[in-house]
């Protein structure tokens, strides 16, 4: 039995596509970027340019991808509402200290060293409105700790 032409040519195509779907997922994604504070309670003042992600599309690619990340940037995840957040390391190749922050700016938790490619679930365990993504070790060499306050255009938002 000979399969018509049309329907090989079909074929291809959707093998092509299977193929080169994980390479166009990893096509390369803009955001917009702003100046972010962290003021410890010791009284410190920690500079920060991260990335915002604020739409679906980027809160779910992330930093997905990255090979490196300087030492002083980030990735601000706003959510638009107050929410417990559901994250993961699926894809990320960096390592990241992830910063669990309430409506009000404040650091409700972190989780430390969250680990490459993992697809375990990193939970907020409460109400958070956005996360901030930093290099891994940099919540400990630094002192941040839940309490602290995260001040950026975003946070600072009325919405």
């Amino acid at each position: 039995m000979r399969m018509p032409a049309h329907w090989i040519r079909s074929a291809l195509a959707a093998l092509f596509f299977i193929i080169a779907r994980p390479a166009l997922s990893q096509e390369p994604m803009t955001f917009d970027k702003e100046p972010l504070i962290i003021q410890t309670a010791s009284g410190k003042r920690l500079n920060f340019i991260v990335e915002i992600a604020d739409t679906n599309e980027q809160r779910q690619r992330g930093l997905m991808y990255r090979k490196e990340m300087a030492e002083d940037a980030g990735m601000i995840f706003d959510f638009g509402v107050s929410r417990r957040v559901q994250m993961w390391m699926d894809n990320t190749i960096l390592p990241l200290d992830m910063l669990f922050v309430d409506s009000t700016g404040t650091v409700r938790s972190i989780k430390q060293n969250a680990v490459p490619y993992s697809r375990d679930i990193i939970d907020s365990m409460t109400e958070v409105k956005y996360v901030i993504e930093l290099n891994a070790g940099v919540t400990a060499k630094l002192g941040i700790k839940p309490g602290d306050k995260a001040m950026s255009a975003t946070t600072t938002r009325k919405k």
